[in-house]
């Protein structure tokens, strides 16, 4: 039986995949200095939370066939050390990913936006087909019990392609090192400037990317997205298949979003026009693999979205509350505009959070002109301990204000004035919109929620 020790366990894909392996039988350690929830519960859920914080290298022993190194670890960790001083294998979790996967066909979901979504659509309807398929996800999703499933039987494996590094001694972005034989780009905005301090320097990662597919592999890519379809214009001789895909032909009746195709109308739990370019996407892919399009709309009508994608949690005919994870400028653009189009004779509040160290860097925030233009009141939230955690340079809420472009916009930094204001603004037929990668300093959202609602 196999023994594999993961290092910096409490990750999101981290805990995700130790689960997925101790499933199929192997035994899992695992350590990080520190693990919150949901990591937390479902690990120990598994009996594979480690008994105490910390790292410890004496748990590094020649008995172990491998180690699943996180990105959340330093190049000096002390268990990490001690696995070179015993040479035992290193791996990170895309590099364990694709050796599992390497004699499957493999499809990755790339680009800036919407890779959760689109992953998240092409499982369902597998799912929901009987088509067998190992994965890797970003979020939890209705119907699966975790992000990451390994099988040997099954003959895909469909895996979120993030461009983010690969782990502290491996710096190549991780959708590198997954060599896809279908893949999506669904849109570039460049995004991590604290490894792709030009926005030319993170476009070169997507053409890496292409250059990574296999041989007569197919790209289906945004046509609606200039840099994508900059990008794709160059030529790739050793694909076999580049296809764009657009917005489809919908309506919007009584607040219910309905494709037409083939003279009939489909019925979606979701909505957004950014959210109906990542369903073709999704289309495309499983028409790919033999899934008609018929059968592809009509199960897609079922699909209720990806957890913190604009998930609903609280609704009482009057008020809607959502919460989602955009936090970029071209999020926080396509999410703002799906609310105001799906809703648009009510009032919205939008609330966003900046939380990454992209958007809390000085350097960035112009990025995030008229970002917030579409909501009827727009807020902003920042928090200064989070600046201090990342090491950056403090920002004052007039710089932040500047920088969205927009007079009447309110910053805040203490998360009881933020919901104050939006309670204040609360009233008749209204949308709420809270956007964070975080939780607003600590706020319990759906007890928020609950209380706009009342």
């Amino acid at each position: 039986m196999q023994q594999f020790h993961f290092i910096a366990i409490g990750g999101s894909a981290m805990h995700n995949l130790a689960i997925a392996l101790h499933k199929q039988g192997y035994i899992i350690s695992g350590s990080d200095d520190e693990i919150f929830n949901p990591s937390k519960s479902r690990l120990e859920k598994h009996h594979l939370l480690p008994s105490s914080f910390g790292w410890h290298p004496e748990r590094i022993t020649k008995k172990l066939d491998g180690i699943v190194l996180g990105m959340h670890a330093k190049k000096d960790n002390p268990e990490l050390a001690k696995a070179h001083e015993l040479n035992i294998p290193i791996y990170s979790y895309p590099e364990f990913l694709y050796n599992h996967a390497k004699n499957k066909t493999r499809i990755v979901i790339g680009g800036s936006h919407g890779k959760t979504s689109t992953t998240a659509m092409v499982l369902h309807v597998m799912q929901n087909l009987n088509i067998d398929t190992d994965y890797m996800v970003g979020a939890q999703l209705e119907g699966f019990d975790t992000m990451v499933r390994l099988t040997n039987k099954a003959k895909y494996m469909v895996l979120e392609g993030d461009e983010y590094l690969t782990s502290p001694i491996d710096l190549r972005p991780k959708f590198h090192l997954y060599k896809p034989h279908i893949a999506v780009i669904t849109g570039i905005a460049w995004d991590h400037i604290n490894v792709f301090p030009t926005f030319d320097f993170y476009v070169e990662q997507f053409r890496i990317f292409i250059n990574k597919i296999e041989k007569n592999g197919s790209l289906f890519y945004c046509e609606e997205d200039e840099e994508v379809n900059r990008l794709v214009k160059k030529d790739y001789p050793h694909l076999g298949k580049k296809i764009g895909y657009s917005t489809p032909k919908f309506s919007i009746e009584n607040g219910i979003t309905a494709i037409h195709h083939n003279n009939k109308k489909y019925y979606l739990e979701i909505f957004g026009r950014h959210n109906l370019l990542n369903l073709q996407a999704a289309r495309y892919i499983c028409e790919e693999i033999g899934i008609t399009t018929e059968d592809f709309y009509e199960t897609i009508k079922s699909f209720k979205g990806a957890s913190n994608r604009l998930e609903k949690i609280g609704d009482n005919g009057d008020i809607t509350v959502f919460k989602d994870f955009a936090h970029a400028p071209s999020k926080l653009k396509a999410t703002t505009q799906a609310i105001k189009e799906q809703f648009h004779e009510r009032r919205i509040i939008a609330a966003m959070e900046l939380h990454t160290y992209s958007s809390l860097s000085a350097e960035f925030l112009s990025q995030y002109s008229h970002s917030m233009d579409t909501p009827d009141y727009a807020f902003v939230y920042y928090n200064n301990h989070a600046i201090k955690l990342k090491r950056l340079a403090n920002l004052s809420p007039e710089q932040v204000k500047r920088a969205f472009l927009r007079d009447d916009l309110k910053v805040f930094t203490d998360s009881t004035k933020l919901v104050e204001a939006i309670k204040t603004k609360n009233r008749g037929k209204t949308v709420v919109l809270l956007m964070s990668s975080g939780n607003f300093g600590g706020i319990d959202l759906k007890t928020l929620a609950n209380e706009l609602t009342e």
